[in-house]
């Protein structure tokens, strides 16, 4: 797969600093102001939001952006229901719900994971390579992933139950742990944790088997861009631009991981740069593939969006016709719209 893109980080460095030098402090005064809200806490499958910011592309949007922590999709949701952020990212599962069970005025505006995120994790010494061969295994997981919505579904599509496996939930600090020292059998994690689970296993003298649900059948949507509707209807221009903005910086992420890494860390300084650069290469198998490369970057299909509901509405337990999956989207920020 190739996608190429035609801005390089040297030719963007100079366009910004002859923009500063041509506008000088007025440039600042005048950029419009934006907060974003992240959907978890920072790190390198964040990177595009601090490539715009570190790389200077929203500056060149004529934007100013506030970046707000979050602590999962429903609390980035609801930030932006409320009026406390404008636009962020979330996971579209979250959506779909929100919008189904509680008319939130929020929209996905364009994806960012074409593929889910969700796997299963075992180490190699196990002989369990395959997603069915979780049967009959001790299995590990956050209490607060995402994921734990779409397993029974997982389970039932390679032909078992709940009742075939042992799952535990854990603090997610200790599921790296209790896989390296055989406590736990398989662990769920997202594809964003490649990197810093398989140096924990390196650490302790292990390799990972990593198996994506996507191969098992779970084709669906993951992070979305989402956008309060209080934002996208009374600021569409200011909407626009960031949306623009976002859009090079992921395409900025893609062709120059090293550089969005540095951005990341430059700006959250707690962070290890190691596993910021892994964790953007991580993400960026989600961001682009197959999909991406036969929809176009940022799509939100018709097809794939239903797609998404049917597991949507099948993890949670709604009704198929409790929510027109269209109801949730705004593609008019995207090109051809």
């Amino acid at each position: 797969m190739k996608l190429h893109f035609t801005d390089s980080p040297v030719k963007r460095a100079l366009c910004v600093a002859g923009l500063a030098l041509g506008l000088g402090t007025s440039a600042a005064s005048a950029a419009d102001q934006v907060t974003f809200q992240l959907d978890w806490l920072p790190g390198g499958d964040k990177a595009p939001i601090y490539v715009c910011v570190h790389q200077g592309i929203c500056a060149e949007h004529g934007l100013d952006v506030t970046i707000n922590g979050g602590r999962g999709s429903s609390e980035a949701i609801t930030f932006l229901a409320t009026g406390r952020s404008d636009i962020g990212t979330g996971g579209i599962e979250a959506l779909m719900a929100a919008v189904a069970n509680d008319q939130v005025p929020v929209k996905a505006v364009a994806s960012v994971y074409t593929r889910a995120p969700h796997a299963f994790y075992t180490l190699k010494s196990s002989g369990i390579d395959t997603l069915e061969g979780v049967a009959g295994k001790h299995i590990v997981t956050s209490p607060f992933t995402s994921s734990n919505v779409f397993l029974p579904l997982v389970l039932q599509e390679l032909g078992l139950s709940e009742d075939d496996i042992e799952l535990t939930r854990a603090d997610p600090g200790a599921l790296g742990p209790m896989l390296m020292t055989g406590s736990a059998d398989v662990m769920i994690a997202w594809m964003t944790d490649v990197t810093r689970y398989s140096n924990q296993a390196a650490a302790a003298g292990h390799e990972l088997n990593i198996m994506p649900w996507s191969t098992g059948g779970l084709d669906l949507y993951g992070l979305v861009l989402i956008a309060a509707d209080k934002f996208v209807e009374e600021r569409p221009e200011v909407a626009q631009r960031f949306i623009d903005a976002y859009r090079e910086s992921v395409r900025f992420t893609y062709e120059n991981p090293e550089l969005a890494a540095e951005s990341v860390a430059a700006m959250v300084p707690e962070l290890e740069m190691e596993n910021v650069v892994g964790s953007v290469r991580d993400m960026l198998v989600l961001a682009f593939n197959e999909v991406t490369e036969a929809d176009g970057q940022g799509a939100l299909t018709p097809e794939r969006l239903a797609q998404t509901w049917e597991w949507v509405s099948q993890a949670q337990e709604l009704a198929p016709d409790a929510l027109d999956p269209e109801a949730v989207v705004d593609r008019r920020f995207l090109p051809g719209n």
